[in-house]
């Protein structure tokens, strides 16, 4: 029996993204559709009007009236690949600020949904499977049904894994705000609503 660090193999040694999913991975978790995803797009980009790198976490009932959201900056100006961990807890936070879970349920009974605006084309990219991984990890640690993954680019909104689009709103229709502090820190661009 032997016990001590064992060096990476050159597979190993190349460096990985965080968690993520693929976008066939998403699809087979079976990620309820929303009913009016338009509706529910332009409601929480009225109430938030995120910017690139802005994330909004807003759950529904199950009859999609939002009960709580909550909107947040990821570090502007990261050059590191995104971190499922990382979002997963930052997700978290934001869910713990506006709701309480559900874990007691025994099943999970109101969804919560991710718009994540971005620069970019609207196509998937490694930094929305770590945002989709961070959202299905989050709501199982808070009871919740995970629902849909949104981008908003400048072309639109897109539910990745689902194909529905739209051109209104888009990230361009607001200018990109610094969302840092003085001292260079991200500062949380949060606004909430709950009943």
């Amino acid at each position: 029996m032997a016990f001590g660090f064992t060096p990476p193999s050159s597979a190993d040694s190349v460096p990985r993204p965080g968690r993520l999913l693929e976008p066939a991975d998403w699809i087979a978790s079976g990620v309820p559709l929303l009913r009016n995803p338009r509706e529910v797009v332009s409601g929480l980009h009225a109430r938030h009007a995120p910017t690139p790198s802005t994330a909004v976490v807003a759950v529904f009932q199950p009859d999609e009236r939002l009960v709580a959201s909550a909107s947040f900056a990821r570090h502007a100006g990261r050059t590191a690949p995104a971190d499922g961990w990382e979002l997963r807890n930052a997700l978290l936070t934001q869910l713990r600020r506006v709701i309480p879970h559900d874990l007691r349920r025994r099943a999970p009974v109101r969804t919560a949904v991710l718009l994540y605006c971005r620069a970019g084309a609207s196509h998937w990219t490694e930094e929305d499977g770590a945002w989709m991984w961070a959202l299905r990890d989050a709501c199982a640690l808070h009871g919740l049904r995970c629902g849909a993954y949104i981008t908003l680019t400048g072309t639109g909104w897109r539910i990745l894994g689902e194909g529905r689009s739209g051109r209104r709103p888009c990230s361009a229709a607001y200018p990109v705000a610094s969302l840092s502090s003085g001292g260079g820190a991200p500062e949380a661009h949060r606004r909430t609503v709950a009943r």
